[in-house]
């Protein structure tokens, strides 16, 4: 039987299934990527909700796994060499399953590095813009009277969907008609901003058809309905 007991993360997450990957983690736009990759990908594993609630990110067994406290995070029984492999930030797990699984990275060299500049423009544009904006609309900073700093992370939200756009324009997916780790990054986020942060009017997302049109293929991904709902709340 696989033992992860040298895990300090384990003591607070014990795992029923210790020879199944661990995924620690919350159904945010970071967190569900990795769920819909786990689910896309087939690959066993077991979920652990995080709480913020409780602030189980800052618990010192969390943090013995990702001292920069953010999720999701990884434990995977079977890593490379066939060791126990530690991991935190999405974007490097998703790099990760793919090459474990084989799965949505294309294996030519050029469309590879194509696919990862794609996951980039995801974790250094959208997933801070959005959130961002996400902030300054929804929540604490709506009450700000000053809305140069909403209006600032608006327009650069439009800008990141026009980029988005003019790509997907005569293409089915980032890639083309390949369905790839850069698609499970972005439409999270897409989602998240014209539901749960309400920006649809904000940023006239009406007027980025082709993002709206990849945003309904990939929502009605049946790996991907089931991912977003990983790990259960409460």
């Amino acid at each position: 039987m696989t033992d992860l007991s040298s895990f300090p993360i384990t003591r607070k997450w014990p795992a029923s299934q210790p020879e199944r990957l661990q995924l620690y983690s919350l159904p945010t736009p970071n967190g569900v990527k990795v769920s819909i990759m786990l689910e896309e990908t087939g690959l066993p594993y077991e979920p652990h909700l995080v709480s913020f609630e409780t602030n189980d990110q800052m618990s010192p067994e969390f943090l013995s796994l990702n001292p920069n406290n953010k999720i999701p995070a990884i434990l995977d029984p079977d890593g490379p060499g066939g060791k126990p492999l530690a991991l935190f930030e999405s974007g490097a797990i998703l790099v990760y399953l793919a090459d474990k699984t084989g799965q949505f990275i294309p294996v030519d060299a050029a469309e590879r590095y194509q696919t990862l500049q794609w996951l980039m423009f995801q974790m250094g544009g959208i997933g801070p813009m959005f959130g961002q904006l996400g902030f300054f609309h929804r929540f604490a900073g709506k009450d700000y009277e000053d809305k140069r700093p909403r209006d600032r992370y608006v327009a650069e939200s439009k800008r990141l969907l026009g980029v988005l756009d003019q790509r997907l324009a005569d293409r089915a997916w980032v890639m083309g008609d390949s369905y790839t780790i850069a698609d499970i990054a972005i439409f999270p986020w897409v989602r998240n901003l014209i539901g749960f942060y309400e920006a649809r009017e904000l940023v006239g997302f009406d007027d980025f058809r082709h993002v709206a049109r990849v945003l309904e293929a990939f929502v009605a991904r049946p790996a991907v309905v089931r991912g977003l709902g990983i790990p259960r709340r409460g």
